[in-house]
C-alpha cells in the first residue's frame, strides 16, 4: 500500500505544500510550515472503505415553506442593525478588529443586555481571567448583570462544562486563536486548531440552538487571522473599524446569511464603554460657522443609513520644477489621481504645480464614487480659494469624459441633508429634486467648475 502523503500547512496565511520548507512560499514567512494531521482521519476511511453505508438524507424542493428565523433583541439597537435584526438562535458570528478597538467591551455590554432580559449568557474568556472580565464589568456598570463567566482554553472543557445543564441562550467566545482542542496537534492559534476548535463550537451552537459569537483576531493587513475556511464556516462575520485617536466605531457586516451586508452599527467610545450614536451625522460634521475654501460636504451612504461627512481639500502652489505631493486620507489615492486628471484634461483646471491634500474628517473612510463630484468642488475650492457656500452638500460619479453620472439612493441622501439643515443640493442631472432642498442640477463637471468660478 502507498504511504500516505504529508502535507504542510503555513499558520500565517494557510498555504499548503506536500513538503517543509523554511519558507513559505506564498507569504514568504519564516517557520510556519506545519505537518497537518486531518490527512491521517481520511486515509484511514479509505482504508477500511468508510465512503459508503451513509444515511439517506431528505431531498427538498425550492418551493418548500421555510419559516422566517426569529430573532432575538440584543437590547442595543446599533449592534441589532448590523445583525440585520437581531441574533438569531443556533447562528454563529465571528468578530474581529484591530487589537483594543473595543470587541470585548461591547460583547461584555451585549452580554449584559441579554442576561438581564432573562436569557442565560456565558462569556468565556481565553486571554483574561475571570477576575479581570469582572472589574472590566464594574467599570461600565454592568456588575449587577446576571453574566456567567469563564477563563478557559480547552474546548472539550468547555463543551463538557455547556453540557451539563440546559444550552445557554447566548455564548461569547474571546478569542478562538486561543482555544486549544485536544483531538488536533498544535498549539492554539495555528491553522489547524483554529479550524477544529470553531468547528467543535458552531457544530455544539447549531445542535443546542445557541447564538454564538467568537471573537477573532487580525493581522495587520486587517484580515481576520487563521484560515480563510474559518469565515465560511459561521453565518455572519462583522468587521469592527475605528481609529484609537478618533472617538467613532463602526460595526458593519461582512458576510451575513440572515441579513444584508449593506448595514452598519455606530458607536462612540465613551468612559462608561460604547455608547450607541442615533444621528451620525453629528460625529462626522464639524462646527460650520463661516465659509471656508475647500471644504463641502458629502452624503455617505451606509446600507439604508445615510451619513454626511465633510471633506476637506488644501492646495499648495510650488515653484516651477519642483514634484507636487498627492496625499489622500479616508479615501482612495488612485481615484484622487484619475480626478485631478479629468480636471485638467476636461475642465482645463491645472494641478501640475500644486501640492494636493485631501482628508475625509472624523477619520471615516469613503469608498463611495458618489464622492466623486464632492472631491472635485472642494479641490476647486481650495485652488480658488472661492468657498463652497454653507448649506451645501454634493453628490454624484464623475466619468472620464467629465460627464457626471446619477447615483443610487439619491432620495435618501437629500432627504437627510434637508432634516440636518442644509438648503442646497448640487447634484447630477437626472436627479429628482427633494421639495425640502433647492437642487441645482449639472450634466458635466465642467458646468459645476464654471459654477463654482463665477465663470
Amino acid at each position: 500500500m502507498a504511504k500516505p502523503k504529508k502535507r504542510y500547512v503555513c499558520q500565517a496565511c494557510g498555504s499548503v505544500t506536500t513538503r517543509w520548507q523554511g519558507q513559505c512560499g506564498d507569504c514568504s514567512e519564516w517557520n510556519t510550515l506545519v505537518e497537518d494531521a486531518s490527512d491521517v482521519v481520511t486515509t484511514f476511511a479509505k482504508k477500511h472503505n468508510l465512503q459508503g453505508g451513509g444515511r439517506r438524507i431528505e431531498l427538498v424542493g425550492l418551493d418548500a415553506e421555510v419559516a422566517i428565523p426569529e430573532r432575538m433583541q440584543s437590547g442595543i439597537k446599533e449592534f441589532d442593525r448590523a445583525l440585520g435584526g437581531g441574533l438569531v438562535p443556533g447562528s454563529a458570528t465571528l468578530i474581529g478588529g484591530d487589537p483594543g478597538i473595543g470587541k470585548s467591551t461591547l460583547l461584555l455590554q451585549v452580554a449584559a443586555k441579554l442576561a438581564s432580559s432573562g436569557k442565560e449568557t456565558i462569556y468565556v474568556s481565553g486571554e483574561e481571567a475571570a477576575d479581570q472580565v469582572r472589574r472590566r464589568a464594574l467599570r461600565l456598570g454592568l456588575g449587577e448583570a446576571p453574566v456567567k463567566l469563564a477563563a478557559a482554553t480547552s474546548v472539550r472543557d468547555i463543551l463538557t462544562t455547556l453540557g451539563d445543564g440546559a444550552a445557554p441562550d447566548f455564548l461569547v467566545i474571546d478569542s478562538i486563536q486561543t482555544m486549544h482542542s485536544d483531538m488536533i496537534e498544535g498549539a492554539p492559534g495555528t491553522v489547524s486548531q483554529v479550524r477544529a476548535s470553531a468547528h467543535e463550537l458552531v457544530r455544539f451552537a447549531k445542535e443546542k440552538g445557541t447564538a454564538l459569537i467568537l471573537v477573532g483576531h487580525v493581522t495587520k493587513d486587517g484580515n481576520i487571522a487563521g484560515p480563510r475556511v474559518l469565515e465560511h464556516m459561521v453565518d455572519t462575520v462583522l468587521g469592527f473599524e475605528g481609529e484609537r485617536s478618533h472617538q467613532y466605531r463602526i460595526l458593519r457586516a461582512i458576510k451575513n446569511r440572515f441579513g444584508g451586508t449593506d448595514e452598519i452599527g455606530v458607536f462612540a467610545m465613551e468612559g462608561k464603554g460604547l455608547e450607541e450614536v442615533g444621528n451620525p451625522s453629528s460625529l462626522f460634521l464639524t462646527e460650520r460657522g463661516e465659509e471656508v475654501s475647500g471644504t463641502t460636504v458629502f452624503p455617505a451612504l451606509e446600507g439604508t443609513r445615510p451619513v454626511l461627512v465633510e471633506l476637506q481639500a488644501l492646495t499648495v502652489r510650488l515653484a516651477s520644477g519642483a514634484t507636487p505631493r498627492r496625499s489622500a486620507v479616508g479615501w482612495d489615492s488612485s481615484r484622487l489621481a484619475m480626478l485631478l486628471a479629468v480636471l485638467e484634461a476636461r475642465c482645463g483646471i491645472s494641478f501640475s504645480n500644486v501640492e494636493v491634500y485631501l482628508n475625509v474628517a472624523g477619520g471615516y473612510r469613503l469608498t463611495d464614487p458618489a464622492a466623486d463630484l464632492a472631491v472635485a468642488a472642494a479641490l476647486v475650492s481650495a485652488l480658488s480659494e472661492r468657498p463652497v457656500p454653507t448649506g451645501t452638500i454634493t453628490f454624484g460619479e464623475v466619468a472620464l469624459s467629465g460627464e457626471l453620472r446619477p447615483v443610487a439612493h439619491s432620495a435618501l441622501r437629500l432627504k437627510e441633508a434637508a432634516k440636518l439643515g442644509f438648503e442646497q443640493a448640487w447634484v447630477p442631472s437626472g436627479v429628482k429634486p427633494d421639495k425640502a432642498l433647492n437642487c441645482q442640477s449639472f450634466a458635466r463637471l465642467g458646468a459645476l467648475t464654471d459654477h463654482l468660478l463665477g465663470r
